[in-house]
């Protein structure tokens, strides 16, 4: 069946399914490897096309996550190379490109101000130690940790043997450990802060409890 047969079958909702589902890991895994949101988003954009161009070619040897992420992958590193023809993705290549940006779901519905500041300051604490981390530590990172992928699942992903996957997971770990304590430390006597609206609760209610509120 040829490829335009496979996309005249294609609805809208199904493609507006089919990205709902599976935009968010394609953005993370894109802005791994290529290190700007606008980048990654075209990277996204032209995996689909690709994929929904090439229904007919996905036989079901694997889940259609895996296959879709696949090419998404190819065409980010395509991306890379067409930058820096002779970029190296070893191991111990230095990082070319930036990394992934976390998102952390908010404690509440409806956070208090000092919530989301102190919220925004730890995702970007860990988006800048997610940066410094070497490319191929960070996107096993982002694929093992953040994608919460198997093992096996990112080594045929990225062409790995899983044992490289998981030495390369456990380097990345501790380098991020590393960075994230340097960071830290040095933000220490900002801990534990009580001011602000927080701070006004607490008098409103101990004036309210003195009797002496207006």
């Amino acid at each position: 069946m040829s490829s335009a047969n496979a996309r005249a079958r294609l609805t809208e909702q199904d493609v507006r399914d089919l990205t709902g589902r599976y935009n968010q890991r394609l953005f993370r895994m894109a802005r791994a490897i290529v290190g700007q949101d606008a980048d990654a988003e075209d990277v996204v954009q032209e995996a689909w096309v690709r994929a929904l161009g090439s229904l007919d070619q996905f036989r079901g040897d694997a889940a259609f996550g895996t296959w879709l992420t696949r090419i998404l992958i190819n065409e980010a590193y395509g991306r890379v190379r067409s930058r820096k023809p002779n970029v190296d993705f070893t191991a111990d290549a230095e990082p070319a490109i930036r990394a992934h940006i976390l998102k952390f779901p908010a404690a509440s519905s409806r956070p208090d101000p000092e919530t989301t500041v102190a919220n925004d300051q730890t995702r970007r604490i860990l988006e800048r130690a997610i940066d410094a981390l070497p490319e191929p530590f960070r996107v096993i990172f982002v694929a093992r940790v953040v994608e919460e992928m198997s093992v096996d699942e990112t080594a045929a992903l990225l062409g790995l043997k899983p044992e490289t996957v998981k030495t390369r997971l456990h380097r990345a770990r501790a380098k991020l450990r590393a960075a994230l304590e340097a960071e830290m430390s040095s933000s220490a006597s900002a801990a534990f802060q009580f001011d602000g609206a927080r701070c006004e609760r607490l008098t409103e209610a101990v004036l309210a409890r003195l009797n002496l509120s207006v």
